[in-house]
């Protein structure tokens, strides 16, 4: 992240915060400058937590901190006997940096409407969308999230995780302050609730996308799962932000569970296609160019023609409708934001290569779905522009290191839905590639159709070469991204490069 300046603190208010006194005899001196969970970024001036992550240890590069200049040690340790640095401990490390971070860059989400969406699938294209009728609507609006962090429509800045580390987090905030931001859409992951990577930082509004199945390495459960998510609502009762307010999809089972924790100050709007939605969607229909819909607002119907495909994503863009109508934004700049919106990079993207007219070409589309319910999402969407003569092409796999329940779920729908399942590899991590497809093909019943290439290039190339005009070719998975981590290494690699390698190669086997 870039290198910002602010005013030191002292320490001493946030040492009476924890109940605690520092190791130090210039206690009531002390002050620091920065917040770090990394040796590798302490600097002067900062305070370093010690951080038990998935990997590493921050307990055991104590002494790395001291020697780039730490003032303070944060662990939930014991103070080693040699150490002879300021240290304390606390109950809670992660809460700790939340809090001394939130001080450090002086209480910025306080300043600002912050917008968290939460949820298995969607938070990503509904965090875009509202951020972009935000800004149409003559606002400043920042964005965080699994693409990175930017505001006012800059470039994206690394954020390291779909929601940052709380050092990061209030850091970024601090920045969009500075910048004048006013509103700040923001992906909050399951992760970062049970990590407290959020506690501190101060929502004005909750979103739900949908809860399905995603994350069960780490959560163990899906209520463990669902009840993480469920705290960015909760949440909201404790906030002294004004105005708060909850905006969540009633079509989803488990809608009336975030409904019910919230307190009775705050505003709450549902949306959906039941008739119970405050936000109902009316009339859909979609073919590749885009979607038409009408939407019942409680302000009236809005007539949308969206340039998003599917239904999944008429969700995404009822919950930014949702969100914004809340947030005061008039219907006209609704309207002229939802339909001005393109699709994010990696989200349904069509790729295409220009040696060829795209009639002569199959459809190939890119998506970022990784778990059950968004692969069915796209495959039934990318279903319905397949033509009558062509056939439905599947190109996935599943990443290494995560919930293996899902692979033959996985494996089932893409038999279920596709003509032709290619199955390959997808950040298979520190994970044997070959153990993960067996995973997958556990799932599908009849090998009739389907492909197996561990290699992801020859996997695409093998879906697109031999495809004809009529067919739709799906790569689901990884998206935007653009690397393979194989075996601990990081390599270059982007899906939608290699469809328009593939493209022209086919161009070049149909021509010879």
């Amino acid at each position: 992240m870039t290198p910002i300046q602010v005013p030191p603190k002292t320490l001493a208010p946030l040492l009476s915060k924890w109940g605690l006194t520092i190791d130090s005899p210039d206690e009531s001196k002390s002050s620091f400058s920065g917040v770090s969970y990394d040796s590798r970024m302490v600097e002067p001036g900062h305070i370093f937590f010690c951080i038990h992550g998935e990997k590493l240890d921050g307990n055991n590069f104590i002494k790395d901190a001291v020697d780039k200049g730490a003032v303070l040690i944060v662990s939930e340790m014991p103070k080693a006997s040699d150490l002879k640095a300021p240290y304390v401990k606390v109950k809670d490390v992660r809460e700790a940096m939340s809090e001394a971070a939130d001080y450090l860059y002086d209480h910025p989400s306080q300043k600002l409407r912050v917008i968290g969406v939460t949820g298995t699938n969607g938070k990503t294209s509904t965090t875009h969308i509202i951020e972009h009728i935000i800004n149409g609507a003559g606002k400043r609006a920042g964005l965080v999230g699994t693409m990175g962090a930017r505001w006012q429509g800059g470039d994206y800045v690394d954020a390291k995780h779909t929601t940052p580390q709380a050092a990061d987090l209030q850091k970024l905030f601090y920045q969009m302050v500075t910048a004048g931001v006013t509103h700040v859409a923001m992906e909050v992951s399951s992760h970062a609730l049970s990590l407290k990577r959020v506690d501190s930082c101060e929502f004005s509004l909750a979103c739900l996308t949908n809860i399905t199945q995603d994350h069960l390495d780490f959560h163990k459960t899906m209520e463990h799962y669902w009840k993480s998510k469920q705290l960015l609502f909760s949440g909201l009762n404790t906030s002294p932000m004004q105005s708060k307010r909850a905006i969540v999809n009633i079509d989803q089972e488990l809608a009336p569970e975030f409904l019910n924790v919230l307190g009775p100050e705050i505003e709450k709007y549902t949306y959906g296609f039941s008739q119970q939605a405050d936000f109902q969607a009316l009339d859909c229909h979609f073919d590749q160019t885009g979607t038409s819909l009408k939407v019942k607002t409680p302000s009236g119907i809005l007539d949308l023609k969206l340039k998003l495909v599917g239904q999944f994503n008429v969700y995404n863009a009822l919950a930014a409708l949702a969100v914004c109508a809340a947030e005061g934004i008039d219907a006209e700049a609704l309207k002229r934001g939802l339909e001005s919106f393109n699709a994010v990079p990696g989200r349904f993207q069509v790729v295409s290569t220009d040696s060829v007219k795209k009639h002569e070409q199959p459809l190939c589309i890119v998506d970022y779905a990784h778990s059950p319910d968004g692969l069915e999402n796209v495959l039934k969407v990318a279903r319905e522009l397949v033509p009558k003569d062509g056939k439905l092409i599947a190109v996935f796999g599943c990443g290494g290191d995560r919930d293996s329940s899902k692979r033959p779920q996985m494996g089932a729908i893409a038999e279920n839905l596709a003509d032709l399942v290619v199955v390959t590899s997808d950040n298979p991590r520190s994970e044997d590639p070959q153990q993960i497809i067996v995973d997958i093909l556990a799932g599908i019943k009849r090998m009739r159709s389907v492909m197996v290439e561990p290699d992801r290039a020859k996997a695409i190339q093998l879906s697109i070469v031999d495809a004809s005009p009529s067919d739709v070719v799906v790569v689901a998975g990884k998206g935007h991204e653009t690397y393979q981590i194989i075996k601990g290494q990081t390599f270059d690699f982007d899906d939608r490069i290699e469809v328009k390698q593939a493209l022209e190669k086919r161009l070049k086997s149909v021509n010879a």
